[in-house]
C-alpha cells in the first residue's frame, strides 16, 4: 500500500501555500474580512477536530501491543504489526494465497541489536536469512510499514487541518465498529481529490481502519493483543545473518 501523493507532507504544504496565494487575489473591502474570518473559523474548527482525534491515537504511542490487519484491493494481504518499546518492532506482510509455506513478502524485525529484513526458508531443509540493515536501508524499509503507525497519521492530519481549512474543506468526526472493535474516526476531503478519506482509532489508541479516497486499498483491524509473544521481536532460530550491501534495499 504505497503512500498516495496527497498524503505526503510536502504535498500538504504545497496545498496550503496554493490556497494562501489564490486567496490573496479577487478579494477587496468587506469581502476580505468576511473571507478571512471564515477561513480562520474553518481552520480552528478543523484543528480542534483533528487534535481531539490525534490525542486519542497518541495514547497508544508507547504501548506494547500486537495487531493483525486485513488489507483490501487488488493484492489483499494479512499484516501483523507489533511494538515493544523502547526497541522492539515486528512487521510481516503475508499476501493472500501465499500457501502453507506462510511466505511473507515483507518480514522486518527490530530489537536492541538493530533492524533486520528476513526471508523465510525456501525449502524444509533451508534456514531463515536475515539482513542487518544500515541506516539508509532501514529508512527505506520503514516506508513499507509506516502507514500502520499512528505517528504517520498524526503528522499528516496536523498538517492537513491547515490545508483543509484554507481550501474550505470540512473535517468531521464519525464512529464505526469493525470486527468487534468500536472505533472513533475522522473523515476528510483533500483538495483536488474526489471522495472522502476515513481514519479510525480503537479504544486502545492504535489504528483500526484506514481508507484513503484516492486509493483502492484499505485496511482494518482483525485482532489485538496487549501482550505480544517475545519471539516476535527476535530473529528466527538458526537464522543466517548477513549485512546488506551499502545503498541497496532488501527484497
Amino acid at each position: 500500500m504505497p503512500i498516495p501523493k496527497f498524503l505526503r507532507p510536502r504535498r500538504v504544504s504545497e496545498l496550503a501555500a496554493a490556497a494562501l496565494v489564490l486567496g490573496a487575489f479577487g478579494l477587496t473591502g468587506c469581502s476580505v474580512v468576511k473571507t478571512v474570518e471564515k477561513v480562520k473559523h474553518d481552520v480552528e474548527e478543523n484543528k480542534a477536530t483533528i487534535d481531539a482525534f490525534t490525542n486519542k491515537i497518541q495514547s497508544g504511542a508507547d504501548t506494547t501491543f500486537e495487531a493483525t490487519y486485513a488489507t483490501t484491493g487488488s493484492a489483499p494481504a494479512t499484516i501483523v504489526y507489533a511494538v515493544q518499546p523502547p526497541h522492539g518492532l515486528a512487521f510481516t506482510d503475508t499476501p493472500a494465497g501465499a500457501g502453507g509455506s506462510g511466505a511473507a513478502s515483507v518480514d522486518v524485525v527490530v530489537n536492541a541489536a538493530g533492524e533486520y529484513s528476513c526471508t523465510p526458508p525456501s525449502t524444509s531443509s533451508a534456514t531463515w536469512s536475515c539482513q542487518k540493515l544500515g541506516t539508509a536501508d532501514a529508512a527505506s524499509e520503514n516506508k513499507i510499514f509506516e502507514l500502520y503507525t499512528p505517528a504517520h497519521w498524526v503528522g499528516f492530519l496536523r498538517d492537513f487541518s491547515l490545508a483543509a481549512g484554507l481550501a474550505g474543506d470540512k473535517v468531521s468526526n464519525s464512529s464505526m465498529t469493525v470486527n468487534g472493535f468500536a472505533m472513533s474516526c475522522v473523515d476528510f476531503v483533500a483538495p483536488g481529490v474526489a471522495g472522502t478519506s476515513t481514519i479510525c482509532t480503537t479504544a486502545q489508541g492504535i489504528l483500526g481502519y484506514v481508507k484513503v479516497a484516492s486509493d483502492a486499498t484499505s485496511f482494518e483491524i482483525k485482532s489485538y493483543s496487549a501482550s505480544p509473544p517475545g519471539p516476535l521481536f527476535q530473529l528466527p532460530p538458526g537464522a543466517k545473518i548477513v549485512t546488506a550491501p551499502t545503498g541497496t534495499t532488501p527484497q
